[in-house]
């Protein structure tokens, strides 16, 4: 057995906030293993070797220092290039087992530094097939016994007199990713205390000069209010805005929690050395133009020194907590006080944002321009407006993500407590361009990108405009009951269109009941009409108007209540305004309600009410419409069960394994598996095919065919070779052959047309009659497997009907597969023919989901077309690639 060693030092986050390095031991960290030994107090000695003894330490520290060796992982923590930690295992013989061993520095005891070493130990265990560790420990040793209960792990233990033998499983499930989880969440929400609430800040590079950037920094930070220590390093003055300036971060009259850099590109690297020896904990990097290289050695600054980094390229951070008032960005007006959190990548989209805030009335609780994130993401974010008491709704804007299954898990957290909206920026390939150039990232796919959004709740929209429409009724408003929306307008003609956006928009506007009509009729003039819209005609009151509008809100199955009002001479010559009967209601309505007001001046602005909240006013029926289908996919996501992950009988994960590491042995640089190997992957998986032989010549074709002959006698015959992708347009499948004469006769041309690429051919029985669907799997760098599924066959591509989701695959999302594609009204049994068989589908789809999960090199799956009946689902016909690739654990704790 060989272990997977680390390649690469990992960089993580102590329960404190401080940075981790851990990385595998080599030979010449022999010095400073012993130290780590000869530093523990002869208790802490006795607790890791049952006895006080120097010389188990020393062997211990020369065993941990050889050289790489099967079977054998040493883990190495250090902060600041001192040694506060060890883990090991060894394979022990028994099949999927090893031996662990944990040591902590002294004095450097619950900060996390045991937990941290083991969750990276555990994830290197399971690359190397390791299923199980053993661990024995002084059943006196607390510690220890605290450290491993609360891994999330599975532990059996078991006395044997002083000793206690631990027995850990290393599962990863949804216990275990949780407690992960909520340990980085602590971890990652201190480390971002000196970033966003800093007691002393220092900006490098405030210029003299009214035009530069470091100067409007050091402006906003003191005439925003900041309230505690502040300076401005210069070497040429004394005192700048008022504020004390030094000539280097290193002669500072106190260490800065924060230092903000507005330096010249090619001294970036070098300030953020001085720092970090300084002890600075944070650097926002707002100078633009930091070549990749350079990027890359200041965040390798950053990682040595323990700084938390948001840039570089940024317009800066900003936090208006009362007790903070940190304005450290050169945007033109300071955000305002208020509770909806902001992360972007792009400065412009921020300032557009802040001001749409402000104006809206909402505010910022925090805001933070991500820039090029090398390391503080929106990952980050999420969780620090989880945590901090105040952001009750979140914007994001990212051109690109670093980890986005860790981001979704954490996004489907959030998310369930504070409405996170984002704009979905790089739809198209012109945008996806823009994107990578303007941010220095990989573009990501806009399907995985969707996919990513839906699963995870978040709110995604197509403009900073839209954003803001949504934001004001988000935050405003309670979530819609329903998808079914209430209209009453003033003028018919506006109730038409805003009928026709709501509709547009997926939402329902049904005809009222007749009861209702009628008491909505009563309190109206006595030309009104009560359908869906109401339209209450131009000589409505204020007083008939808020009547009607409580009326409407207390109808059973109305979720929202949208009001379009035109400004008439009628309402002029009688002083009524009739938005007020919006907001003068006698308490606050227990309903969404939204207003379209035709000719109001900005896109849409809140109307205060006199219970203190406030009204969404729209100046257009379709972006009301927008933000309320918005709102109402929120609240059906909220009330839907989070779904689970479905455990699969018939797996064999370990053959799957072996098989492709088999075959990319035999073929290096990966590719598209032959039938057999194809088959036989599909199989570990229990994904049925129908049944299939294997031919290489004219004979053995005709041996075949006799032996998978169906009733009818027919069957089909399928060329293939190296690379080839679509049979049917290379017209190399031929269908309803009967007889060995009409098999030869296929095989013959086959052989003709595709001499010198012919390898063989599949023979399968005709198929029966059947809906062709598509399921596969395709397996992107960035996002991990994505599953798809729609409507198959050879007009796939032309109908384009599929949807996809983000493996592992909830029950739920293996739901939303099956429902959203426009052909699933087939598979549930349109025009009275019976539904396929639903549960084998489900099972399909799950099988996927695992096996993309489970094998790292699966490329790219497409079962096309899988036939679906009423009496089963059957892949037809399966392709496989599988690519060289390197285990990589998506929630390991590990910082970029």
């Amino acid at each position: 057995m060989t272990s997977q060693r680390l390649s690469t030092p990992a960089h993580a986050l102590l329960s404190d906030g401080t940075t981790l390095c851990i990385r595998p031991v080599r030979p010449e960290d022999l010095p400073q293993l012993r130290l780590l030994y000869e530093e523990m107090s002869p208790e802490h000695l006795r607790l890791r070797f049952f006895a006080a003894s120097r010389r188990s330490a020393e062997q211990a520290a020369e065993r941990a220092a050889t050289p790489a060796r099967a079977g054998h992982l040493a883990l190495l923590a250090e902060v600041r290039g001192r040694a506060v930690g060890l883990a090991e295992y060894e394979y022990t013989g028994e099949p999927g087992a090893a031996e662990i061993s944990l040591a902590v520095a002294e004095g450097e005891h619950h900060r996390g530094i045991g937990t941290l070493l083991l969750e990276h130990l555990v994830s290197a265990a399971r690359a190397d097939r390791i299923t199980v560790f053993h661990a024995v420990t002084l059943a006196e040793n607390r510690e220890v016994r605290e450290v491993f209960a609360d891994l999330g792990l599975a532990v059996a233990r078991r006395l044997d007199g002083p000793e206690l033998h631990c027995t850990i499983r290393l599962d990863e499930d949804d216990t275990y990713l949780s407690a992960v989880e909520a340990r980085g969440r602590g971890a990652d929400v201190a480390s971002l205390e000196p970033l966003l609430r800093p007691h002393t800040i220092a900006v490098v590079g405030a210029g003299r000069k009214p035009g530069s950037v470091g100067r409007a920094i050091l402006r906003n930070l003191r005439t925003g209010g900041f309230p505690r220590w502040l300076f401005a390093v210069n070497p040429y003055v004394s005192s700048l805005l008022g504020v004390p300036a030094f000539p280097s971060v290193s002669s500072l009259p106190r260490v800065p929690d924060l230092a903000v850099l507005a330096v010249p590109a090619a001294q970036v690297v070098h300030v953020a050395e001085e720092c970090g020896k300084t002890g600075v904990r944070a650097l926002v990097v707002v100078t633009a133009g930091v070549a990749t290289d350079r990027a890359t050695d200041l965040l390798a600054v950053c990682r040595t020194y323990g700084m938390r980094l948001v840039g570089p390229n940024c317009l800066g951070v900003a936090n208006t907590d009362r007790g903070v008032s940190m304005d450290a960005t050169f945007a033109a007006r300071h955000p305002g006080h208020g509770t909806v959190g902001v992360a972007v990548q792009s400065g412009g989209v921020g300032i557009a944002l802040l001001s749409g805030l402000a104006r809206l009335g909402p505010g910022t609780s925090s805001f933070v321009s991500l820039g090029d994130k090398y390391d503080v993401s929106g990952n980050d974010m999420l969780q620090w407006w989880e945590s901090d008491g105040r952001t009750d709704l979140a914007l994001l804007h990212l051109e690109s993500f670093g980890n986005p299954r860790a981001f979704s898990r954490t996004a489907r957290r959030v998310t369930r407590r504070v409405p996170v909206l984002t704009v979905d920026a790089g739809r198209t390939e012109t945008g996806r361009r823009a994107a990578a150039s303007h941010t220095a990232a990989a573009a990501t796919r806009t399907v995985t990108r969707q996919a990513l959004f839906t699963q995870a709740g978040i709110t995604a929209t197509r403009s900073v405009g839209e954003l803001l429409e949504a934001t004001a009724l988000l935050h405003s408003q309670p979530l819609p009951a329903g998808d079914h929306v209430a209209i009453v307008t003033n003028a018919g003609g506006a109730g038409v269109l805003a009928a026709d956006a709501c509709a547009e928009e997926g939402l329902r506007v049904n005809p009222f009941t007749p009861a209702t009509a009628e008491r909505l009729l009563a309190g109206l003039p006595p030309d009104a009409t009560a359908v869906n819209p109401v339209d209450t005609t131009a000589s409505v009151t204020e007083r008939q108007l808020r009547a009607c509008v409580d009326r409407l809100v207390e109808c059973p199955g109305t979720g929202a209540v949208l009001v379009v009002l035109v400004p008439t001479a009628v309402a002029a010559a009688t002083g009524d305004d009739l938005s007020r009967a919006l907001t003068r209601a006698p308490g606050r309505r227990s309903r969404t309600v939204a207003a379209v007001r035709l000719g109001q001046d900005l896109p849409v602005t809140l109307l205060p009410c006199a219970d203190g909240g406030a009204v969404p006013s729209f100046a257009d029926a379709r972006a009301a419409a927008r933000a309320l289908a918005h709102a109402a996919r929120r609240a059906a996501w909220l009330a839907r069960p989070p779904g689970t992950v479905p455990d699969l009988t018939e797996v064999d994960a370990p053959r799957a394994h072996a098989a492709a590491e088999a075959w990319l042995a035999a073929h290096p640089e990966g590719g598209w598996l032959e039938p057999t190997a194809c088959a036989g992957l599909l199989d570990c998986y229990g994904i049925a095919q129908l049944p299939w032989a294997w031919a290489e010549s004219e004979d053995e074709a005709v041996l075949a065919a006799e032996r998978l002959r169906g009733a009818d006698g027919r069957v089909v015959l399928k060329a293939h070779w190296p690379g080839l992708l679509h049979k049917s347009t290379q017209h190399a499948v031929l269908l309803d052959l009967r007889g060995d004469k009409q098999v030869r006769s296929a095989y013959r041309d086959l052989e003709t047309r595709f001499e010198g690429l012919l390898t063989g051919v599949v023979v399968q029985p005709l198929a029966p009659r059947g809906t062709e669907l598509l399921a596969g799997v395709v397996q992107d760098e960035v996002f991990g497997p994505l599953v798809l599924f729609g409507l198959g066959g050879s007009a796939t591509e032309v109908l384009a009907d599929r949807a996809a989701r983000l493996a592992p695959l909830t029950d739920a999302d293996v739901h939303d597969l099956i429902t959203e594609p426009r052909c699933a009204a087939l598979l549930f049994g349109a025009e009275g023919a019976g539904p396929v068989d639903l549960p084998g589908l489900e099972q399909l789809l799950a099988r996927l989901s695992a096996m993309a999960c489970d094998l790292p090199q699966l490329a790219e799956v497409d079962l096309n077309p899988v036939l679906a009946r009423p009496d089963g689902v059957t892949a037809l016909d399966a392709r496989i690639r599988l690519l060289p690739r390197p285990v990589r654990d998506p929630y390991l704790r590990r910082l970029r």
